[in-house]
Formats: C-alpha cells, structure tokens, sequence
C-alpha cells in the first residue's frame, strides 16, 4: 500500500517507520527544515519537506497514487485541510488526527459524509483510555482486550516476589494441561548479561522465567485474576488520585474517576485553566501550582495517593514528580504498613523509559503507540480479516485479531498443520463466544476469531495463514 503521513511528531513518524517496515510504500511531509533533515537521514521513507496543505508538496509525495492519507500533525486544522486536498486528489482512505471537540462537529463530520474509510484519531482519548484500563491492575504496564473482551493481553514486569520467577514454561505447560487458561507469548529481556539493550523473544518450553523479565500474557477474560496473581500483580482500585497537569487528558481521566467514585485532585501550573477546570470538575480538588514543587505536592497530600498520574506534557516535570511521589510512598509504607503509590507517566521520549524504569516508577504511556494502534488496524483492515491491532510502548510486537471467514487458508487444519514463523504465536481462538488457548491440535472453524502475537516482520507472513 503507498500511504502518505502528514507530520513528522512524535506519532507521524512512529506510524511511518512502523508501516515502512511492514512493506508499505511510505511518504512523510514535514513543514520543519531540521525535523526534516533527521527524518530523512533515519527512516526508509521518502521525505518531503514542505506542507501537507500544499498541493505541491502533496505531488512530490506521489499523491496520484496514494492509497491512504494520514494527517498526523499537532495542527486540526492543517490535518483537516490535508486529508480534504487528498480525497480531491483521488485517495480512498484518510486517517486525521483531531483533539478540538469543536472540530469533531456534525458540522466538520459531515465534510467527509460523502467517503467511505475515513477515521479521526484522537491521542488524549487514546492516552485516557488506557490510562483507565491499567489502574484497575497496579504493576500492568499494559493492558489490552480483544473478541468483545474474551481475550486479555497483560503486560508486567515481574517482580522477585512474583510467583511465575524460575518456572520453566515446560513446568508451567504441565501444571496449565489440558485445558490451558493463559500462555506466555513473549518475553522481553536482556539475551546476554552483557547486552545493553533489552530483546523480545516467543519463548520456546525450555525457557526459565527471570526476575526482571517484561512477560505479555495471552488469557481467557475469566483467568485474569489467576494470571494477574501469578504476575504479582495486585488488583486494588484506587480510592485517591492525583492528576499532574490539567490539560485535555487530564480532565477526561478526572471525569471518568470521579464518575467512578474516587477521590480526585489536580496540579495545574496556569491560572485561567485552573479556573475552568474548578469550574467544569466541581467535585475535583483543583490547586494552581507546580507540579516539580515539592510544597505544592505536599500541600496537595501526594503521600497519601493511591494514584498518581503525570501529564503535564513535559517529560522531566512528569518523571520527576513521579519519582518525588514514589520517594514518598518509600517512606509512608515504612512507617506505615500501608500500600504503595502506583505512578503513571505520560512521556513523548521514549529514551527515558530505562530511566523511568530503573527509578521504579509504575508505568509509562506514550501518546504515538496509542494513537499507532488506530491507524494500523484501520490498514490491517484492508486486508480483510484483521478486526484489531494492538501495539506496545515496550516490547517490538504486536498482537493481531483475526476474523476467520470461509475462505481464509486456515480453515479444516490444525494448528500443528499451519507453518507458523518462529518470530510469531498463536495465542487464543474464540468460537461462539468462548476463549480457549491455542495448542497444536486446535483446529480452525469459520466465523472463529484468533489472537496472535509477532515481530513486526513476520506479520506479513502471520497474517497470510488467516486472511
């Protein structure tokens, strides 16, 4: 597919490199000469420095041919006028980006009535909702449902307390026969001692589970709690929550926990939108101020959280009121005996995902693999059968829904039958509304939906088995 994406951010060019090296074509416009220049130097695609709202700029990308548009600037309106000049140019699909509810009118809607396969993708919503998924899970760091919620992918670390730490998955296989509730589907870790950088691997029965080791788990929706305990995760709603930042994300998460019934209070360092949100969250505890002050964390009972989130939109404000919160979890849970603080932090630079990690602080979201997750299933969906894609901030996977129809390959065979690539596993089929764990004699029935996990390489060759 040759698609063209409209801004070289922090999830324009996470969606242009994850497609390119997926086999498509790719075009990415950039209006910014240096942003430009680093783009061109460090991705497979064809750069264009110029305008997505310039006719001009759009002929260099190859707009004559394009298959899909992806407006992905920080701009609605740029986005907006972009994704237009392409469906007047011929393209089928268009994919933008819009956080204004303003622009989300009927009025602004009804511009794009007239096509078919057209998406708007919104990052703050995206970022809310898997906010709100992980804080049911303290110690996730993500956490995805798929087959109308029948099949839950969780993602953890595991701690040394953890139960799964020096289980050999052969032991685990046993002890799970015949009727399997979850399989291990990938294993993030450092191969070799002297490794600086992490791999992910699909684990074969030989290998031993490590402290350490970031698992992503597929598991039947009932077995969550089983898996979730085996993890060391403890499932522990909170009751108080403290929001860093009073933007957009912010006061969505804020209408949903309170709507929920927990407590909520908010940083905000801007005194006109401290009063707005005073105004619109009457119930919320709103106080001006600066997140990285620590008098202001104090004054706002930081210590006394369930929850703290960090999104200020400013990656060293939110990691270092995360790790001020957590200093002070450290010290109330010494003295006592209580709970810890779960911190989350929203983050545009994915470098400092070592250092969140190494600092003990619970959970780092990025904006770009949310909003990533959107567009890639709207383009697995031209093929056909793929119902839903999910991708991860930490981990080089992605996980696949397939719609099995009459004609899909995999129909009549076993699984043992099917030559699945070494980077790739199927994990769950859901038939009549029931989940079971994939083994090798699972046989494949039309109207089943599958979930499998791959490296972004072998999704080609994955999703040729089922569609």
């Amino acid at each position: 597919m040759r698609i063209i994406v409209v801004g070289a951010g922090e999830v324009g060019t996470y969606v242009a490199d994850r497609l390119s090296r997926q086999e498509h074509d790719i075009a990415l416009i950039e209006l910014d000469s240096e942003r430009f220049r680093q783009i061109d130097a460090e991705l497979d695609v064809l750069a264009i420095n110029g305008s997505g709202t310039d006719p001009a700029a759009l002929q260099r990308a190859g707009i004559a041919d394009t298959d899909l548009l992806v407006a992905a600037t920080n701009k609605d309106e740029i986005n907006l006028f972009s994704a237009l000049l392409a469906r007047q140019a011929g393209v089928n699909k268009t994919i933008v980006r819009v956080e204004s509810r303003k622009l989300r009118s009927k009025e602004v809607s009804a511009l794009f009535d007239k096509f078919d396969d057209h998406l708007v993708i919104d990052p703050d919503q995206e970022v809310a909702d898997s906010v709100l998924r992980l804080m049911e899970y303290p110690g996730a760091m993500d956490l995805s449902r798929m087959a109308d919620e029948e099949v839950v992918i969780i993602g953890a670390r595991l701690p040394a307390h953890a139960p799964l730490v020096g289980v050999s998955l052969h032991a685990l296989g046993r002890e799970l026969d015949p009727d399997w509730d979850f399989i291990v589907g990938t294993i993030t870790r450092k191969v070799e001692e002297e490794d600086q950088e992490e791999k992910t691997i699909i684990p074969r029965q030989d290998e031993v589970l490590r402290e350490g080791d970031l698992l992503r788990v597929i598991c039947k929706s009932r077995a969550l709690r089983d898996v979730t305990d085996r993890l060391g995760i403890a499932k522990d709603v909170p009751r108080r929550a403290l929001l860093l930042g009073g933007g957009r994300t912010a006061e969505m998460i804020a209408e949903s926990l309170l709507y929920r019934g927990v407590d909520v209070a908010i940083i905000e360092k801007k005194h006109e939108r401290a009063l707005e949100l005073s105004e619109t969250l009457a119930k919320a505890l709103i106080y001006e101020g600066d997140v990285t002050d620590v008098e202001m964390l104090e004054e706002a009972d930081v210590a006394r959280q369930d929850l703290v989130i960090a999104l200020t939109g400013e990656d060293d404000a939110n990691v270092l009121a995360c790790l001020y919160a957590k200093s002070t979890s450290a010290r109330s849970k010494k003295n006592n005996n209580e709970a810890g603080i779960e911190t989350i932090a929203v983050v545009h630079r994915l470098k400092l995902l070592d250092l969140l990690e190494t600092n003990q602080v619970d959970t780092a979201l990025s904006p770009r693999t949310a909003t990533a997750n959107s567009v890639l299933r709207f383009v697995r969906g031209d093929v056909g059968s793929v119902a839903a894609v999910e991708t991860f901030l930490h981990g080089d996977v992605e996980v696949l829904e397939f719609a099995v129809s009459d004609e899909s390959p995999c129909v009549g065979k076993t699984l043992s039958d099917m030559e699945v690539t070494k980077d790739a596993l199927v994990g769950a089929i859901v038939r009549d509304g029931k989940a079971q764990i994939a083994r090798g004699q699972s046989t494949f029935r039309s109207n089943d939906h599958v979930i499998a996990i791959a490296k972004p390489e072998s999704v080609d060759k994955l999703t040729a088995l089922f569609v």
